[in-house]
Protein backbone atom coordinates (compact mmCIF):
# COMPACT_ATOMS: atom_id res chain seq x y z
CA UNK A 1 0.00 0.00 0.00
CA UNK A 2 2.88 2.52 0.71
CA UNK A 3 4.39 1.85 -2.61
CA UNK A 4 1.17 2.56 -4.41
CA UNK A 5 0.64 5.68 -2.43
CA UNK A 6 4.64 6.25 -2.83
CA UNK A 7 3.55 5.94 -7.38
CA UNK A 8 0.54 8.00 -6.86
CA UNK A 9 1.98 11.05 -5.50
CA UNK A 10 4.70 11.02 -7.79
CA UNK A 11 2.79 10.31 -11.28
CA UNK A 12 0.23 13.22 -9.39
CA UNK A 13 3.49 15.73 -8.62
CA UNK A 14 5.18 15.18 -12.41
CA UNK A 15 1.85 16.03 -14.29
CA UNK A 16 1.50 18.91 -12.06
CA UNK A 17 4.72 20.45 -12.75
CA UNK A 18 4.90 19.89 -16.33
CA UNK A 19 1.31 21.58 -17.19
CA UNK A 20 0.52 24.87 -17.99
CA UNK A 21 -0.95 27.13 -17.27
CA UNK A 22 -3.69 26.52 -14.32
CA UNK A 23 -6.80 28.68 -12.98
CA UNK A 24 -8.41 29.10 -9.50
CA UNK A 25 -11.50 31.24 -9.08
CA UNK A 26 -15.29 30.79 -8.85
CA UNK A 27 -18.22 29.68 -10.88
CA UNK A 28 -21.25 31.02 -10.39
CA UNK A 29 -24.84 30.38 -11.60
CA UNK A 30 -27.53 28.22 -9.74
CA UNK A 31 -25.17 28.43 -7.01
CA UNK A 32 -21.64 28.90 -6.24
CA UNK A 33 -18.63 27.00 -6.95
CA UNK A 34 -15.00 26.88 -6.62
CA UNK A 35 -13.13 26.36 -9.68
CA UNK A 36 -9.67 25.17 -10.58
CA UNK A 37 -8.69 24.37 -14.17
CA UNK A 38 -5.51 22.57 -15.10
CA UNK A 39 -4.06 22.67 -18.85
CA UNK A 40 -2.34 19.52 -20.32
CA UNK A 41 -0.74 20.93 -23.23
CA UNK A 42 -1.74 23.89 -25.77
CA UNK A 43 -5.01 22.53 -26.49
CA UNK A 44 -6.81 20.61 -23.40
CA UNK A 45 -7.84 20.61 -19.74
CA UNK A 46 -9.06 19.61 -17.13
CA UNK A 47 -11.68 21.41 -15.18
CA UNK A 48 -12.93 20.60 -11.49
CA UNK A 49 -15.57 22.20 -9.74
CA UNK A 50 -16.87 21.54 -6.13
CA UNK A 51 -19.77 23.83 -5.33
CA UNK A 52 -23.00 24.53 -3.69
CA UNK A 53 -25.68 24.41 -6.24
CA UNK A 54 -29.04 25.79 -5.10
CA UNK A 55 -27.74 26.13 -1.61
CA UNK A 56 -29.32 23.19 -0.54
CA UNK A 57 -26.59 20.45 -1.90
CA UNK A 58 -22.74 19.40 -2.34
CA UNK A 59 -21.61 19.30 -5.61
CA UNK A 60 -18.49 18.09 -7.64
CA UNK A 61 -17.68 17.53 -11.28
CA UNK A 62 -14.70 16.90 -13.51
CA UNK A 63 -14.36 17.17 -17.07
CA UNK A 64 -12.05 16.65 -19.74
CA UNK A 65 -12.11 19.60 -21.82
CA UNK A 66 -11.22 20.21 -25.73
CA UNK A 67 -9.92 23.82 -26.45
CA UNK A 68 -10.51 25.31 -29.59
CA UNK A 69 -11.99 21.84 -30.70
CA UNK A 70 -11.78 20.91 -34.74
CA UNK A 71 -9.61 23.35 -35.25
CA UNK A 72 -12.11 26.52 -35.16
CA UNK A 73 -11.03 29.38 -33.21
CA UNK A 74 -12.56 32.73 -32.02
CA UNK A 75 -10.87 35.49 -34.40
CA UNK A 76 -11.39 38.48 -31.98
CA UNK A 77 -8.19 38.73 -30.50
CA UNK A 78 -7.27 42.12 -29.43
CA UNK A 79 -5.26 42.15 -26.19
CA UNK A 80 -6.18 38.89 -24.76
CA UNK A 81 -7.47 35.91 -26.35
CA UNK A 82 -10.63 34.11 -26.62
CA UNK A 83 -11.14 30.59 -26.92
CA UNK A 84 -14.05 28.11 -26.59
CA UNK A 85 -14.20 24.35 -25.29
CA UNK A 86 -16.21 21.67 -24.81
CA UNK A 87 -15.70 18.21 -22.85
CA UNK A 88 -17.29 15.09 -20.84
CA UNK A 89 -16.60 14.06 -17.63
CA UNK A 90 -18.42 13.31 -14.15
CA UNK A 91 -20.19 14.54 -11.56
CA UNK A 92 -21.45 13.75 -7.89
CA UNK A 93 -24.12 15.28 -5.82
CA UNK A 94 -25.54 14.92 -2.41
CA UNK A 95 -27.85 16.65 -0.61
CA UNK A 96 -29.16 17.57 3.04
CA UNK A 97 -32.61 18.05 2.68
CA UNK A 98 -35.86 15.04 3.62
CA UNK A 99 -36.13 13.06 0.82
CA UNK A 100 -32.75 12.64 -1.36
CA UNK A 101 -29.55 11.57 -0.98
CA UNK A 102 -27.25 11.79 -3.96
CA UNK A 103 -26.77 11.51 -7.51
CA UNK A 104 -24.19 10.45 -9.68
CA UNK A 105 -23.15 10.97 -13.23
CA UNK A 106 -22.13 12.09 -16.56
CA UNK A 107 -21.09 15.82 -17.16
CA UNK A 108 -20.86 17.54 -20.14
CA UNK A 109 -19.38 21.02 -20.87
CA UNK A 110 -19.75 23.84 -23.59
CA UNK A 111 -18.31 27.14 -23.06
CA UNK A 112 -16.41 30.49 -24.06
CA UNK A 113 -13.67 31.82 -22.50
CA UNK A 114 -11.77 35.20 -22.69
CA UNK A 115 -8.04 35.28 -20.86
CA UNK A 116 -7.07 38.95 -20.41
CA UNK A 117 -3.55 39.95 -21.06
CA UNK A 118 -3.09 40.03 -17.67
CA UNK A 119 -3.95 36.81 -15.25
CA UNK A 120 -7.63 36.87 -15.24
CA UNK A 121 -9.64 34.69 -17.17
CA UNK A 122 -13.93 35.11 -17.42
CA UNK A 123 -15.88 32.24 -18.30
CA UNK A 124 -19.57 31.23 -19.48
CA UNK A 125 -20.51 27.90 -19.86
CA UNK A 126 -23.60 25.20 -19.68
CA UNK A 127 -22.76 22.33 -18.22
CA UNK A 128 -25.68 19.43 -17.62
CA UNK A 129 -25.16 16.45 -15.99
CA UNK A 130 -27.10 13.57 -16.50
CA UNK A 131 -27.01 10.41 -14.75
CA UNK A 132 -29.28 8.34 -11.58
CA UNK A 133 -30.41 9.41 -8.36
CA UNK A 134 -30.63 7.89 -5.41
CA UNK A 135 -32.36 8.20 -2.04
CA UNK A 136 -34.41 7.44 0.68
CA UNK A 137 -37.65 8.11 0.05
CA UNK A 138 -40.07 7.59 2.59
CA UNK A 139 -39.87 3.85 3.74
CA UNK A 140 -37.43 2.43 1.01
CA UNK A 141 -34.68 3.28 -1.11
CA UNK A 142 -35.56 5.26 -4.52
CA UNK A 143 -33.55 5.26 -7.95
CA UNK A 144 -34.40 7.08 -10.81
CA UNK A 145 -32.61 9.37 -13.53
CA UNK A 146 -33.18 12.89 -13.98
CA UNK A 147 -30.68 16.39 -15.90
CA UNK A 148 -29.17 17.91 -12.56
CA UNK A 149 -26.86 20.70 -12.60
CA UNK A 150 -27.65 22.14 -16.04
CA UNK A 151 -27.18 25.85 -16.42
CA UNK A 152 -24.92 28.68 -17.27
CA UNK A 153 -22.23 29.29 -15.22
CA UNK A 154 -20.15 32.85 -15.29
CA UNK A 155 -16.34 31.88 -14.07
CA UNK A 156 -14.19 34.34 -12.91
CA UNK A 157 -10.40 32.90 -12.26
CA UNK A 158 -6.87 33.32 -11.77
CA UNK A 159 -4.54 32.45 -14.27
CA UNK A 160 -0.71 31.53 -12.55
Amino acid sequence: MKKFLFVAVLALASITAYAQPRAIGARIGYGAEVSYEHGLGSGNMISLEVGVPGFNRLEAACTYDWIDPFGATVPWNEKGEWHWYMGVGGAFQTTWVANGVGFIGAAGRFGIEYDFWFPLQLSLDFRPTLGVAFGYNGGGAAFGYDVYGAGLGLGVRYKF
